[in-house]
């Protein structure tokens, strides 16, 4: 590393200090959304395999995940697998998919984290499932960060699996159809939610300069602040976790009002 290098490092860190010193912890938002984007951006452009960005991603997540315990975050949602996913070519999804497994085991084998999958199991491989469950249960009695690991998650489809949920339940209490039809609301949804009993996210980050949400999270973000950053996600600093923070708490909620 060279001077110019190491000169820039401790002006940002400088700069980092000052923010987080500045940063009002009842200003924090409880949930935080991630969509990390921007993995084989991030390896094209340093020369490097797109399984090498997805390894650089995966890392990123527990020094994120650090910030957010500093900072008294509650709940995070990682998108780190869409349905849309699925499409990639097979030696690209493989890899990553075993990268993945690795990232649910790390975050469980850890100790400070509760781990819980939003998404359709049915999508995954057996060992990913297997990952996920045991993930669950091992974590359950954690008092820490709940991390939301959205693998096999599509926006769109979760509220499908919501509404089909909620007609079986209705079936198996033996509900009948127009009644169940005059009963619905908003909140019945959100019970059947992968979601259910958790708060909606305050803030969804998304990373690589794409302003879009991409199906994330659609029914939970009705409310949400956006916060989209140029940085691709393995180059996600804290100082641009704290500037989202910061932006976050400058913004005046209104709901409608």
């Amino acid at each position: 590393m060279n001077l110019r290098d190491k000169l820039r490092g401790l002006l940002v860190r400088l700069y980092a200090r000052r923010v987080e010193g500045h940063l009002d912890h009842a200003q924090v938002p409880k949930h935080i959304g991630v969509i990390m984007d921007g993995n084989r951006r991030w390896a094209k452009a340093s020369g490097s395999t797109t399984e090498h960005g997805h390894r650089a991603g995966a890392e990123k997540i527990e020094e994120f995940l650090g910030w957010c315990s500093e900072t008294d975050v509650e709940v995070v949602t990682l998108w780190l697998l869409s349905t849309d996913n699925f499409d990639r070519p097979q030696e690209e999804l493989v890899p990553l998919l075993g990268i993945i497994e690795g990232v649910v085991r790390a975050l469980a084998a850890d100790g400070r984290w509760r781990v819980h999958h939003v998404g359709t199991p049915d999508l995954l491989p057996s060992p990913m499932q297997n990952a996920l469950k045991e993930a669950e249960e091992t974590t359950a009695h954690v008092d820490g960060i709940v991390v939301n690991v959205a693998i096999g998650y599509g926006g769109r489809q979760e509220i499908a699996d919501a509404v089909r949920s909620m007609m079986l339940d209705a079936h198996d209490r033996g509900v009948a159809m127009n009644d169940l039809a005059e009963s619905v609301d908003v909140d019945m949804i959100g019970r059947h939610l992968y979601t259910r009993a958790q708060p909606d996210p305050d803030l969804v980050i998304r990373t690589s300069g794409e302003q879009r949400l991409s199906g994330f999270m659609l029914w939970q973000t009705a409310h949400s602040e956006y916060y989209f950053c140029e940085v691709f996600w393995p180059a996600f600093r804290k100082v641009d976790f704290l500037r989202a923070l910061r932006d976050y708490a400058a913004r005046h909620r209104r709901y409608g009002g």
